[in-house]
C-alpha cells in the first residue's frame, strides 16, 4: 500500500468499525403481553405483544419495501437521515442534491426551532447544517469526500439502484410543534361556567 493511499484507508476503515457499532441500537420496541418492555435491533417476530419502530427506522421502513435487495440492505442496517435548516441554506440544497443524484434513500428532518437545534446536537453532537447519520455516525457539515466514503463504506452504491417509481419522502420536523402555553385570561375564558346553586328545599332560591 502506497503513503499516498493510507489516509483514505484509514478513513474507511475507522467508518466501518463506527458504522458496526451502530448496528446494535435499539430499533424496536415491545411492549409483551404482560407489559414487560424491550428493545431490540432485530426485526421481531410474530408477537401478541405491541411493536412500535423507532427513529429513523420508522422513516425508511416503508420506503425500504421496494428498493432491491443490494439497497436494501444497506438502508436496513445504516438507515441514513438528513439535517437541513428551513431557510435559505445552498449547502443544504448541495447535500440534498448528493444523496438524490447517488440514489440513497433517507430521511430529511428540518431544523427550525430552538427546540430542534438543541435535538440535532444531542443526536450530532454539532449545530451544523447541513449534517447526515449513517447509522450511529454523524457527520457535520457537508464533505462530499468525507460523505461518499462513509456511503461507500456502509454498502451503498456508488450509482443510484433506485426504481423509477421511488418517492424521497417529505421533510419533516425534527422534533413535535407542542401547543404554546395559555395565558391566565385564556386559561380563565376557557373554564367552564360554574352551574347555578340548586334550590332551597321549598323551591327559595338564595
Amino acid at each position: 500500500m502506497t503513503q499516498r493511499h493510507r489516509p483514505a484507508f484509514a478513513l474507511v476503515a475507522a467508518a466501518l468499525a463506527l458504522l458496526a457499532a451502530g448496528s446494535s441500537q435499539a430499533q424496536y420496541k415491545v411492549v409483551g403481553p404482560d407489559g414487560k418492555v424491550t428493545y431490540t435491533d432485530r426485526e421481531p417476530v410474530a408477537t401478541s405483544g405491541k411493536v412500535t419502530t423507532l427513529g429513523a427506522r420508522a422513516a425508511a421502513s416503508a420506503a425500504e419495501a421496494t428498493l432491491p435487495a443490494e439497497l436494501r440492505q444497506a438502508a436496513t442496517r445504516y438507515p441514513v437521515t438528513l439535517y437541513v435548516s428551513t431557510g435559505a441554506c445552498e449547502p443544504c440544497d448541495a447535500a440534498r442534491l448528493l444523496l438524490r443524484q447517488r440514489g440513497i434513500p433517507h430521511a430529511e428532518r428540518l431544523v427550525a426551532s430552538g427546540e430542534d437545534v438543541d435535538a440535532m446536537q444531542k443526536i450530532t453532537g454539532g449545530r451544523d447544517a447541513p449534517s447526515l447519520t449513517i447509522g450511529a455516525q454523524a457527520l457535520r457539515g457537508l464533505s462530499s469526500e468525507s460523505w461518499n466514503s462513509y456511503l461507500d463504506s456502509a454498502g451503498y452504491p456508488r450509482e443510484s439502484r433506485l426504481p423509477s417509481s421511488y418517492q424521497f419522502p417529505p421533510a419533516t420536523p425534527l422534533t413535535e410543534k407542542r401547543p404554546a402555553p395559555r395565558t391566565a385570561d385564556e386559561a380563565a375564558s376557557a373554564a367552564p361556567a360554574a352551574p347555578p346553586p340548586a334550590p332551597a328545599p321549598g323551591g327559595i332560591k338564595f
